[in-house]
């Protein structure tokens, strides 16, 4: 049986069943892709080459966040432009099971990553006197690599145990990619421990850093309404505003995917988090981030100078 899963692979449904689409499809999706790839990477670029942004929280969780969301478009974009461009749908055995295993490390790691740079908007508002110390470059570091480890922890283990299926009948996944739900429908072997494992441990996986996200920004609402200075609850605000955007449509259609997964088509959902998300994070926080611009303009500047003195 085993033998049979690698050999006979997948058929993916694609994002739309309409036939004479493809075309359009492909190049709205590869748009979102390359804008998705050029604002993650740009920002990437502007946090490592200042020191400044570097060495604060907000950005140093930003820079990382912006690398998973790149891992995150790509382990399923690339897939589905590819079966758009020869019409052919399938997707083998092992990597049906590779991209599966990518999807929820990156995923999760943008989950993790969400609920750290919440945590570090607390301190930072909730404890100012303090912030400096308990958020030194150490700390930031083990809160990162905590992140990552947790999130490719999840996703092997998720791997592992869907490699251990047996699939022997249908073989079309109702779905672009190979995610959790529509692979585990296609099983033909006691999925029941699974269902419950996906139940359980993912909601623990998706509710536990939004809980986390949630009771941070009660206790920045909390402690802002009480200063008495206008500017300085605007100033707070200000700097929560692009965080709490990104999480509301992470978050949103996170929950509407996989915590409601028979409330209908999930295709728009999945494209949400899956490639809006991703191409839009970057430019919510460069866009309402005065460091940031101020960093972009920085970074030109430097370049402009080392092409003049190259020439």
């Amino acid at each position: 049986m085993e033998q049979r899963n690698e050999t006979s692979g997948f058929i993916l449904q694609g994002i739309f069943n309409q036939a004479g689409h493809e075309s359009l499809i492909f190049s709205i999706l590869l748009f979102m892709y390359l804008l998705s790839l050029q604002g993650n990477l740009l920002i990437v670029l502007l946090i490592r080459c200042d020191a400044h942004l570097l060495h604060t929280p907000m950005y140093f969780f930003l820079s990382y966040l912006a690398l998973a969301d790149v891992g995150f478009a790509s382990c399923t974009v690339p897939q589905t432009l590819h079966n758009l461009v020869s019409r052919d749908k399938t997707i083998s055995y092992r990597r049906c099971l590779s991209q599966m295993f990518f999807f929820l490390g990156f995923g999760s790691s943008d989950n993790f990553l969400l609920a750290a740079m919440a945590y570090d908007r607390y301190m930072a508002i909730c404890h100012p006197l303090h912030y400096t110390a308990l958020m030194n470059t150490k700390r930031c570091l083990l809160m990162v690599s905590g992140c990552w480890l947790l999130a490719f922890l999840h996703s092997t283990m998720y791997t592992v145990m869907f490699s251990r299926l047996s699939f022997c009948a249908s073989r079309e996944i109702p779905h672009f990619f190979c995610d959790v739900y529509p692979v585990l429908g296609l099983s033909c072997s006691d999925t029941t421990p699974l269902s419950m494992l996906v139940m359980t441990e993912g909601m623990l996986d998706i509710m536990g850093p939004f809980l986390l996200i949630v009771v941070s920004y009660a206790r920045i609402f909390y402690t802002v309404m009480r200063t008495p200075s206008s500017s300085s609850k605007r100033k707070a605000f200000s700097t929560c505003g692009s965080h709490l955007t990104v999480v509301i449509l992470f978050y949103g259609t996170l929950i509407w995917v996989y915590l409601l997964p028979s409330s209908g088509n999930k295709t728009l959902a999945s494209l949400m988090f899956t490639v809006v998300a991703p191409m839009l994070n970057p430019y919510i926080y460069s866009l309402r981030n005065k460091e940031m611009k101020g960093g972009l303009r920085r970074l030109v500047g430097r370049m402009q100078v080392s092409l003049e003195q190259g020439s």
